[in-house]
């Protein structure tokens, strides 16, 4: 079985839906997308590109590594032309924050031709200059995927749906391997960084973040990170760094 896999910004593949996908929903109202608005828009360049992240503690965020950088140089965007736009939707958002500092994972490595190990890594969290308090966006917390699920729901925004968030609520896990979790979910350019989850009886909890469109046995697939080893060791460098950016926990009380 060969697995083939391509960054966002270098694919070359044709962007179909999978076959094995089921529809996505749009999030076209407020209500409706009131459970997401943890999920927003990381844009940078003047809303020229676009990634999808995830609120995981008041001031930080976790999106895909490669978004930090340009797809064209290679080098890192400056901070001060990024911004979060968390719950987006139809021209607004329900929080705007700028960006104080980004760490990618310290192995992931953007001009690397080693795709596979690259989308391992492709991690990172985003310090925003100021926490988000509020009590309709919620961070989420983030677990291991269980070794027994089968399916699991992405949220994100893309291409041809970028000012409403869009989920799919059952996609299937086709494989693990490397590190890297294997999923049948929808994707197109601008959900990279987009949360993957399990429902629980806590609620969503985030398990993968997408990473790449890939092929798999001639059929279309999409790639995520599995977060439990690559995250303690972002954590680490972050802690590291003077910022007190701890692992998501379940809120017990809405933050005010």
């Amino acid at each position: 079985m060969r697995l083939f896999a391509c960054l966002f910004g270098i694919f070359v593949l044709s962007l179909q839906a999978f076959v094995e996908a089921s529809d996505l929903e749009s999030l076209e109202t407020r209500e409706a997308g009131l459970l997401w608005s943890a999920v927003g828009r990381l844009v940078f360049g003047g809303d020229r590109g676009f990634c999808t992240a995830s609120l995981i503690a008041p001031d930080v965020i976790l999106t895909a590594a490669h978004c930090l950088f340009n797809e064209k140089t290679g080098r890192r965007h400056k901070l001060g032309g990024f911004e979060f736009q968390a719950g987006w939707r139809n021209g607004r958002a329900e929080a705007y924050r700028k960006i104080r500092a980004a760490f990618p994972h310290p192995q992931y490595k953007f001009k690397s031709q080693d795709m596979i190990g690259k989308v391992g890594f492709d991690i990172a969290l985003v310090i925003l200059d100021h926490p988000i308090h509020n009590s309709e966006i919620r961070p989420f917390s983030i677990d291991t995927l269980p070794s027994s699920r089968e399916y699991v729901a992405v949220v994100s925004y893309a291409k041809g749906r970028k000012d409403v968030p869009s989920v799919q609520s059952v996609c299937s896990v086709r494989a693990e391997q490397q590190g890297i979790l294997v999923f049948t979910c929808d994707v197109d350019y601008g959900a990279s960084g987009s949360p993957v989850f399990i429902n629980t009886d806590k609620g969503a909890v985030i398990v993968s973040l997408i990473s790449a469109m890939a092929q798999l046995d001639d059929q279309k697939v999409s790639l995520g990170v599995s977060l439990d080893r690559v995250l303690m060791e972002l954590k680490e460098l972050v802690l590291a760094r003077g910022f007190m950016a701890g692992l998501p926990k379940p809120l017990k009380e809405d933050i005010k």
